[in-house]
């Protein structure tokens, strides 16, 4: 069992499993909370040159040839990375993966110049509102409050003292529409 990480585009096939587990978990915990068809619209909200270098990234992680999480992110301001689309398949859960993509995701945005990070998650994802404090993010919003008097609960992090691997480019993602400046790198843990 090997995991990696492929920096390549919203658009590439891998990423639909991605893509269409986030809208089918998005309705299941929201319904039509933020509308009829609001998980999808929040999806495809965003252009995919938003999540492309220089200001932007997508990344999946790949293991055994499927595609079982990932993340992106694009420009919040000059200094900050907004992270977005953060996920893990469901049958691997509560494995740590969803934390391998947030530090990949960290170190990537620290390589392309990022000082801090921005996210938002929903008030039905404790999870993710878990690992975010969990991993030194700060919460944006009154935690004493009932998440869903928010609906949208924000976070930040300082990038300082992030670690940033050197840049490696994949031979298996060249020549794939990925930008040549994207890197992948190799997850040793599995």
């Amino acid at each position: 069992m090997s995991d990696s990480f492929v920096y390549t585009h919203t658009l590439d096939p891998r990423a639909a499993p991605l893509i269409e587990d986030l809208i089918r978990e998005y309705h299941a915990r929201y319904g039509n909370y933020f509308g009829e068809d609001g998980a999808r619209q929040e999806l495809y909200r965003y252009p995919p040159e938003a999540f492309a270098p220089p200001d932007g990234n997508f990344l999946l992680l790949i293991r055994d040839g499927e595609t079982i999480g990932g993340g992106a992110f694009m420009r919040y301001d000059e200094a900050t990375a907004e992270f977005k689309r953060i996920w893990t398949r469901a049958d691997l859960r509560r494995q740590g993966l969803a934390r391998k993509v947030l530090v990949e995701l960290e170190q990537q945005a620290a390589r392309q110049g990022y000082k801090r990070v921005y996210l938002t998650t929903g008030f039905r994802q404790p999870e993710a509102v878990n690992l975010y404090l969990g991993y030194g993010y700060t919460a944006l919003f009154d935690r004493s409050v009932d998440p869903e008097v928010h609906g949208v609960l924000p976070f930040e992090k300082r990038l300082e003292g992030v670690a940033s691997a050197p840049v490696r480019l994949s031979a298996t993602t060249r020549g794939r529409g990925v930008p040549t400046n994207a890197p992948s790198t190799q997850n040793p843990a599995a």
